[in-house]
């Protein structure tokens, strides 16, 4: 194993590991019904606080949340992708590891998406038309800053023009800061949730490139057989 593929492996696991501290420490420290409803939340002092030096802005929040589609289109196109080659192909087996390990990764996503959807940690600082919703993590942030990565990952390995490969960095890194920090300061999510979004996005991220290294060795391993 290389040593970039033991570092992504390592970074990977110690950011899900925080993810996972940082949730139990949300469910146990300062925890007071300060949110709306009575509903209890985590951080409390500091998740007020910061909250009310932000407030809320629905403008922003109904920009970002449409801005949403755009990593929903990126994972389109990378399974459209993924369709055209096993076509081509004549085989799903036969398309490109780093796709379907992207496909694989996506499922993952969404199940982490489902799963704090099925079990509230946090709820929003706001009704949204009325209803109190699940906050933690920010599902928006946690969409951004798993797939956009990809978008730039992938280019990367497959485009050999540098001034693509310059504008899709560009163009990720603005994004993902734009929505990263519009949804911080929107007032529809607690601080501690963007923060739990980054640290699960991050991880994820790192274990998908650590799985793409590890599939191209033995790629290489197997055609020089």
């Amino acid at each position: 194993m290389y040593k970039n593929q033991k570092k992504d492996l390592i970074a990977g696991t110690g950011l899900l590991i925080g993810f996972v501290l940082w949730t139990i420490l949300i469910q146990n420290v300062d925890v007071q019904p300060a949110g709306p409803d009575g509903s209890v939340i985590g951080f409390a002092a500091f998740n007020v606080w910061f909250h009310q030096m932000t407030g809320v802005h629905m403008l922003i929040y109904t920009i970002t949340d449409w801005l949403g589609l755009v990593p929903v289109c990126v994972c389109l196109c990378f399974g459209a992708a993924g369709l055209i080659q096993s076509i081509r192909r004549r085989s799903l087996l036969k398309v490109d590891s780093d796709i379907i390990l992207l496909g694989v990764y996506y499922i993952l996503v969404i199940l982490m998406y489902l799963v704090f959807e099925m079990v509230p940690v946090n709820y929003r600082p706001v009704l949204i038309n009325g209803v109190l919703e699940a906050s933690y993590p920010s599902s928006t942030t946690l969409l951004v800053l798993s797939v956009m990565p990809t978008l730039k990952y992938q280019i990367d390995r497959r485009s050999e023009n540098r001034s693509i490969r310059r504008m899709t960095s560009v163009f990720v890194i603005l994004f993902s800061v734009f929505m990263m920090t519009g949804r911080l300061i929107a007032g529809v999510h607690w601080a501690t949730d963007i923060a739990g979004s980054v640290l699960l996005s991050s991880g994820l991220f790192m274990i998908y490139q650590f799985a793409v290294a590890l599939a191209d060795q033995k790629g290489k391993n197997n055609s020089q057989r």
